[in-house]
C-alpha cells in the first residue's frame, strides 16, 4: 500500500468512529472514483522522469546514465526499448524495480525510457496509452508535429505543403493510395511517417491538409474516399 492510500485508509477509521457509515459510504465512492481517475490516466515520460528518474539521471547519480549522455545512450539504446524496460521492471544494479515506484504502469516506464533516450540523441517514437484512448488530432496538428520536417522544404523529393501541382498527379489514383501509402512507407518516408501511433484517420486528415493549404479548405470531408479536387 502507497503513503497516500495508508493517509487515506486512515483518514477513512476516523471518519468511521466520528460520523457513522453515511458519510463513510459517500467517502469510499469518492476515493475510488479518484483511484480509478489516476490509474486510468497515464503520465507521459517527461512528467514520469520529471517526477521520479531525474533523481538520479538528471546528474548521474550513483552511476546511473545521465539524461543528455548520448554515448551512454547510445549503447543503451541498442538494446532496444523491451530490453531495457524489462531491467527497469526488475531493477538492475543500485536501480529498485519500477525505479522504486510501484505505482508506475509499464507503459510510463516505457514512456519514461523513450524520453531520456531521445533527449540523449535518439529517434524513439513514445508508446501510446493502453488505458486511455488517444484523442484524434487534426491535420494540422499532425502535419505540424511531423510531416513539415519534409513536406515545408520538399526533402528528399516529397511534395511541398500546399504544392497543388505536385500532389494532384499523386492523387489521381484516389485519396486511399495515398493513404496506405503512408501507412505502409514510401521512398525515403519511414510508416506513417515516423509516428506509430499516428491512426489511419490522423494520415487522410494530414494528406488533405497538405494538398489544400493556403485555399482556405483544409479540413478533411466526412468519410472522404477520393483526391480532393
Amino acid at each position: 500500500m502507497t503513503q497516500k492510500a495508508r493517509t487515506e485508509s486512515g483518514k477513512l477509521d476516523v471518519a468511521t468512529k466520528q460520523f457513522g457509515m453515511p458519510l463513510i459510504l459517500t467517502l469510499a465512492v469518492s476515493l475510488a472514483s479518484a483511484s480509478a481517475s489516476a490509474q486510468n490516466t497515464e503520465r507521459s515520460g517527461k512528467e514520469v522522469v520529471d517526477a521520479v528518474c531525474s533523481n538520479c539521471h538528471a546528474t548521474g547519480a550513483q552511476g546511473a546514465p545521465k539524461i543528455g549522455n548520448k554515448k551512454a545512450w547510445a549503447k543503451l539504446a541498442k538494446r532496444g526499448l523491451t530490453g531495457l524496460t524489462q531491467s527497469a521492471l526488475q531493477g538492475i544494479r543500485q536501480l529498485p524495480p519500477h525505479g522504486g515506484n510501484p505505482d508506475l504502469t509499464d507503459t510510463e516506464i516505457e514512456r519514461a525510457i523513450t524520453y531520456m533516450v531521445n533527449r540523449s540523441g535518439g529517434h524513439w517514437t513514445e508508446p501510446i496509452s493502453k488505458t486511455t484512448p488517444v484523442a484524434a488530432r487534426s491535420g494540422e496538428q499532425i502535419v505540424q508535429a511531423q510531416c513539415s520536417k519534409c513536406h515545408q522544404e520538399g526533402v528528399g523529393g516529397a511534395p511541398k505543403i500546399g504544392d497543388r501541382a505536385a500532389w494532384i498527379p499523386l492523387l489521381k489514383p484516389g485519396l486511399n493510395v495515398v493513404v496506405r501509402s503512408a501507412i505502409k512507407g514510401h521512398g525515403g518516408m519511414p510508416a506513417r511517417g515516423g509516428m506509430a501511433d499516428r491512426t489511419d484517420a490522423e494520415l487522410r486528415s494530414a494528406s488533405i491538409y497538405m494538398f489544400n493549404y493556403g485555399t482556405g479548405a483544409t479540413k478533411a470531408p466526412t468519410g472522404a474516399t477520393k483526391a480532393p479536387y
